[in-house]
């Protein structure tokens, strides 16, 4: 009965232990350089064992690349204030976590990323946008445009590294991308 209890346990340590180091790897490493072998050495497993768990890269990625992009509730911000606190919020998910950055890297090259990328965008800043009460007609289109500048943002900072970018101090960065956000969230859709 103890080796019963103790596989599944295992088990999830060990799937616990093959995200982690797929994360911290695609993070360093970027989605084409990573490897499984690289992974499961991370790990301290053989990379049978990661294959078994997750039956190739791609499926590895889009289980390691689970992302909340812990949106703050818009309900309760001044309307004239969202696109600020949008883009705040993101530039500080940005600093905090190379996770994101990995997902970006690896969706301008794999399909796979790249479907990731739009299900995470979609789904939780989607229904973030929706919430505050724009025209359902528009809310995707919105949600679409503010993804846009959000990860061009990203993309020119993070993984470009685009001088002008890198070295622009995260409040200078907000007040230059906040009013089109906000425009993007509340300014009137076009005829």
């Amino acid at each position: 009965m103890t080796d019963m209890a103790s596989g599944p346990r295992r088990s999830d340590a060990t799937r616990a232990a093959i995200l982690r180091a797929a994360r911290e790897r695609f993070a360093a490493d970027g989605y084409d350089r990573t490897t499984i072998r690289a992974i499961a050495a991370d790990a301290r497993i053989d990379p049978s064992m990661v294959m078994r768990y997750y039956g190739s890269k791609e499926g590895l990625f889009a289980a390691a690349a689970e992302f909340d992009l812990r949106l703050p509730d818009l309900a309760g911000v001044p309307i004239d204030r969202l696109g600020e606190v949008l883009v705040r919020h993101f530039l500080d998910r940005w600093e905090g976590d190379g996770t994101l950055a990995a997902l970006l890297r690896a969706a301008a090259t794999n399909p796979s990323a790249a479907e990731r990328m739009r299900g995470i965008f979609a789904d939780q800043l989607g229904a973030a946008v929706a919430r505050f009460g724009t025209d359902p007609a528009t809310t995707a289109r919105r949600a679409g445009l503010v993804a846009s500048q959000i990860l061009g943002l990203a993309l020119t900072r993070y993984i470009v590294g685009l001088p002008p970018m890198v070295e622009a101090p995260p409040a200078e960065l907000v007040a230059w991308v906040a009013p089109t956000v906000q425009r993007y969230l509340t300014g009137a859709a076009p005829a």
